[in-house]
């Protein structure tokens, strides 16, 4: 069946002062624009192209080029203050979109089904609004374009290139729309809001023969199974109760007839956690457990294991300032939501580990519209009507920490 041609819904669950409220179709515009044109990781040329056409025509200062395709842009008061960065990630998925609306993904095999399309139309908004309105707030603004969030990550390399630098910045703060929450919502909390995020990649190496003579081979794939299961008792019994920890078996590849017993098995999986401290535990206790299988089989291995994005941990002060602001904006009977924790990854991570900041999510799903598929889905899409909102919140989030 194919999906209701999307429009912004009538309602209204956020208080728009003009400007934005006339912004919106042109951030409709933006968006759609970028939904139809997505590029993976490290490769948003025609996005960061399109991105610093649009600061060019409005006057505002800014920087590419920066980790391959990242842009910085910076919006100067004119007067002494602080310096306040907000985040948009610009990459797409290796998906397949199965949306059929007139803004579908024309990349064959790419698509925007994270939402970040949104999140780079709603920081052009805000470098518009603020690059007209340099009177409402003191000190500078720094609007950094992020490639490569979805992998694999492009906010380490913008760190290193000195993008909280020059001004240097005094807190960030960014957003996720999120289909998990109701368009008219905000996700906002202190400390870990998003897990660390580690991968790993296991070859048990075992010794092959005929699938009816057991007795001369060591099964990989029997050790292999047990490994899987014995891994699951790192979460059940390592981890105390009242932390949060995931160890995720994701692939399992092995053999190649019935009757053969299998040389090798492949394992691959993501170890995720919200608690710094369980990030010496995790790894130690996944290769103990592999040793000691493999050993008790006569199988030995081989195992890489990566950490890939820290956990999200905000602070409390620049949460509090976000959650203030997004409550006095929002002006549903939901508003904003406290506990609104996920064992996703995100490398916002890294700023935050760099300055004090806030990264929350903006509730962006309708069900009368049909626009709830979760993230990563090749038919994921939102209510535009969050666009309006996320300028309208990251602009008084500006007003606020620079006055």
């Amino acid at each position: 069946m194919s999906a209701p041609s999307i429009t912004p819904t009538s309602v209204k669950p956020c208080q728009l002062r003009p400007a934005v409220e006339n912004l919106q179709p042109r951030l409709v515009e933006w968006r759609r624009h970028l939904h139809q044109r997505p590029e993976l990781g490290f490769q948003e040329q025609l996005t960061a192209k399109f991105i610093s056409q649009r600061l060019q025509e409005w006057g505002v200062e800014h920087q590419t080029g920066i980790a391959k395709t990242g842009i910085v842009a910076t919006i100067d008061s004119g007067q002494p203050g602080r310096v306040l960065a907000i985040r948009a990630d610009m990459d797409a998925l290796p998906i397949q979109e199965q949306n059929e609306v007139p803004y579908r993904s024309s990349h064959d095999g790419i698509m925007h089904a994270c939402g970040h399309d949104g999140h780079t139309a709603i920081a052009l908004g805000t470098a518009w609004y603020l690059s007209q309105h340099r009177h409402s707030f003191t000190g500078t603004v720094k609007i950094i374009f992020q490639p490569a969030e979805e992998g694999p990550g492009g906010a380490k390399p913008m760190i290193e290139a000195g993008v909280l630098r020059n001004p240097d910045v005094d807190a960030i703060i960014g957003l996720h729309l999120w289909n998990n929450l109701p368009l008219g919502t905000a996700g906002v909390r202190s400390g870990a809001l998003m897990a660390a995020t580690e991968t790993f990649y296991c070859t048990i190496q075992g010794k092959g023969g005929h699938g009816a003579i057991p007795h001369q081979t060591v099964d990989s794939i029997v050790v292999a199974a047990q490994v899987v299961n014995a891994l699951q008792t790192i979460v059940a019994r390592n981890v105390s109760p009242l932390e949060s920890a995931v160890v995720t078996v994701g692939k399992f590849h092995a053999g190649t007839a019935v009757n053969v017993i299998a040389n090798t098995a492949e394992l691959g999986g993501t170890v995720r956690y919200f608690n710094p401290a369980l990030g010496k535990l995790l790894p130690q206790r996944l290769e103990q457990i592999i040793a000691g299988v493999c050993a008790s089989q006569g199988a030995s291995y081989e195992l890489q294991y990566k950490p890939l994005y820290p956990a999200v941990i905000n602070d409390a002060a620049i949460a509090e300032l976000v959650r203030s602001v997004a409550a006095s904006a929002i002006e549903t009977p939901a508003g904003i939501v406290p506990e609104c924790q996920t064992m996703g990854g995100e490398d916002m991570s890294f700023f935050l580990q760099e300055v004090p900041g806030c990264y929350f999510f903006l509730g962006s799903a309708n069900l009368s519209m049909n626009l709830a598929y979760p993230h990563h889905h090749p038919r994921f899409d939102f209510d535009e009507t969050a666009l309006g909102m996320g300028v309208e919140i990251f602009v008084r989030c500006v007003e606020k920490f620079c006055n």
